[in-house]
């Protein structure tokens, strides 16, 4: 093993048009599979789009984020005071290891993390949060690069938070919304972070809300969240957003998107997507299906007619009208007043989700309950008691040894 010097960060000696350094351990002879190399964005056309009413499209410069706080960037652990300092200095090194900070199930970890968010509070609401989703393949992470880059291009710091299946064994999450966001990813005023789900239902991750947080005190203007779009991961992305976007495409069919009545009725805006080339003339049909739809189903909001947005993700068509669709409905949810009852009624969801966790967590980890649940379990298989009964003798044992 070797240590870096004091004097910052080595240089990689390959590939010197781009920028690369290595961390604070190292085996000698594997230097370049641990170095960090940043690699300069590339051009690219983005779509000229208004800016929503209320959202500046110059918020605070993350510049100062590309230098870092040597200080604490060069510290194992990190106290509170340190990340607190490291988002005054809009240090994105300290910010990324914040947002691992609230996904520990460590108790230290989450002790400092919740204090963390505590301190931070005044400095978050400003932003839009935007919820995307739909099937796989339907385009999410791609109609999120155009629009996120477009946005990006006007000013706008863009945070995503790609909710990506995880893996049975690890629980870690894969990167693959990252790579499909490749323009995004490259852009300065622009952070992704896929997340894992942690078994919470849909593949939405725990922890969320609170990285969610933590994006809007860092500066970001503009928040995505994107689910996989399984399960039930849906109604847990629209409890989190202002604004829920459910994206479909011609030619799948109902019964392969999941079209449930109750996943539709919860969007605010319907996309479909890849309409192009000789999809058009499918996706044209498709939309004035889904018009035919929403005109006997109840709007998610008062005085809000669900608009459908056709829309070519790869190609950059209709995305100035989904964002101009995104503007206005948030104007009228803040012009009627709604706008912060419907966040604050989402922090009271918030705190009932974690009351839950708790009490789960506090249930499966209590001694009795680990002793007698396999032998339970083996019973029920067996057929010798029922899971009604199971429940009443695993309570009896949770209350009585409490």
């Amino acid at each position: 093993m070797n240590k870096r010097s004091k004097e910052g960060p080595k240089s990689h000696p390959e590939k010197n048009e781009n920028r690369s350094s290595l961390p604070e351990w190292y085996e000698e002879d594997k230097a370049d599979q641990f170095a960090t190399r940043v690699v300069s964005g590339t051009g690219s056309s983005s779509v000229d789009i208004p800016t929503p009413l209320g959202i500046s499209a110059s918020p605070p410069a993350l510049d100062s984020a590309a230098q870092g706080n040597k200080r604490v960037g060069r510290r194992r652990k990190l106290a509170l005071e340190d990340y607190l300092e490291g988002f005054e200095q809009r240090d994105k090194t300290v910010f990324a290891r914040a947002i691992t900070l609230v996904e520990s199930n460590a108790e230290t970890d989450r002790n400092i993390a919740q204090e963390l968010i505590r301190r931070l509070l005044p400095r978050t609401g400003e932003s839009i949060r935007l919820g995307f989703t739909g099937i796989p393949g339907a385009g999410k992470s791609t109609l999120i690069d155009t629009l996120g880059f477009s946005l990006c291009e006007q000013g706008h710091h863009i945070a995503v938070l790609a909710i990506d299946p995880s893996s049975q064994l690890s629980g870690g999450s894969i990167l693959g919304d990252k790579t499909r966001m490749e323009r995004l990813v490259r852009h300065p005023n622009a952070f992704i972070r896929p997340s894992p789900s942690g078994g919470v239902l849909g593949g939405v991750a725990r922890k969320s809300r609170e990285t969610l947080l933590l994006c809007e005190a860092f500066g970001y203007d503009v928040v995505f969240v994107e689910t996989v779009g399984v399960g039930q991961s849906e109604t847990t992305v629209h409890s989190m957003v202002d604004c829920f976007i459910l994206l479909m495409i011609a030619g799948a069919g109902d019964e392969l998107q999941g079209i449930k009545k109750g996943i539709v009725e919860l969007a605010d805006i319907i996309v479909i997507n890849k309409a192009d080339g000789e999809n058009l003339l499918r996706a044209k049909a498709f939309e004035r299906e889904m018009r035919n739809v929403l005109h006997v189903l109840s709007p998610a909001s008062r005085g809000w007619k669900v608009p459908t947005a056709l829309c070519s993700a790869l190609g950059g068509e209709g995305i100035r009208e989904l964002w101009d669709h995104v503007s206005r409905y948030i104007a009228l949810r803040k012009e009627q007043g709604v706008f912060l009852k419907n966040r604050h009624q989402q922090s009271l969801e918030w705190l009932h989700a974690l009351i839950g966790e708790y009490l789960r967590r506090q249930f499966y980890h209590h001694p009795a309950i680990k002793e007698s649940l396999t032998h339970l379990t083996e019973e029920m298989a067996a057929g010798r008691t029922t899971a009604t009964s199971a429940l009443q003798t695993l309570i009896a044992l949770y209350e009585t040894k409490t």
